[in-house]
């Protein structure tokens, strides 16, 4: 009943299209969508369907685009997803559809955040909202993060067969960037290595998977900031700071996010209050 009351006003060329519900013989409820034939994007990255070379660089921007695109339109309808994941963003060709609003929230107006028992994936749910049982617009944003973080480096966001300080991709990126050791996390077929307008990209893009999954909400950029800093990438346009982000950023500007020496790591990797940079040349 949730995803009905969420879905039934909402239309968006990245949105899972709900046509109807039926109770059916069994008088279980049952939800009829569109049909999306080629699974899900973590199956593309990481499961069945998954295959060296198969979602090259300049698709995973195209479904990081549209993912945000349709958060951000959901967002500006006051609505928080709370489960973001690759399992719940659809492959319709590569077009992106987003699914599964089980546990979405209309957010109410005037307020801050909302008081809940934290619901979601684990590996995708910000700590915050977990220890502080607040959630906001920020906790999908943390959970794009992750998305993005999957599709640079093609693991999955919680795997207990890696070392117990990496079961978390969330905890692994961080720990690769405060060491300028990104590139020995990103997937090998994306070109990192070889292609330099790649390597760019993925830098930037690694920069902003940093922000998203900072610790406080605060310092996390909003939707439409995330949106529209990939469109930016994607155009290879240059990538901007807006100046209410410039509290995470320190003294960041234009000409750093793409020189060739990274600036030096943060002292604390569990407050990270500057942006760091991995080597942008290679």
């Amino acid at each position: 009943m949730n995803e009905i009351k969420i879905l039934a006003n909402l239309d968006h060329p990245n949105l899972v299209t709900l046509f109807g519900c039926t109770f059916g013989h069994t008088r279980e409820l049952l939800l009829i969508y569109e049909y999306i034939p080629n699974g899900t994007i973590a199956d593309h990255l990481h499961g069945q369907r998954s295959k060296p070379g198969k979602l090259p660089w300049h698709i995973r921007m195209n479904i990081v685009v549209e993912t945000t695109s349709a958060l951000k339109f959901l967002h500006q309808k006051d609505i928080i997803h709370r489960d973001v994941k690759t399992n719940n963003i659809l492959d319709n060709n590569f077009c992106v559809k987003v699914a599964d609003f089980g546990i979405s929230l209309l957010f109410p107006d005037h307020v801050t955040h909302v008081s809940t028992a934290p619901q979601g994936t684990p590996g995708y749910v910000d700590l915050e909202y977990h220890q502080c049982y607040q959630l906001t617009k920020q906790s999908d944003v943390y959970s794009f993060g992750v998305v993005l973080v999957e599709l640079i480096s093609s693991l999955p966001a919680v795997d207990i067969t890696r070392h117990r300080q990496e079961i978390k991709l969330s905890d692994i990126v961080i720990n690769k960037i405060h060491s300028e050791a990104l590139h020995e996390l990103v997937d090998p077929s994306l070109g990192f290595e070889s292609n330099f307008k790649v390597r760019k990209m993925i830098n930037v893009v690694a920069e902003l998977a940093f922000q998203c999954l900072q610790s406080s909400k605060e310092m996390r950029p909003s939707m439409e900031e995330v949106a529209d800093t990939l469109k930016d990438i994607q155009s290879d346009g240059k990538h901007k700071i807006k100046p209410e982000l410039m509290d995470i950023t320190g003294t960041v500007d234009d000409a750093v996010l793409l020189k060739d020496d990274p600036p030096p790591p943060s002292p604390d990797s569990n407050a990270v209050s500057k942006l760091t940079t991995p080597n942008a040349s290679g």
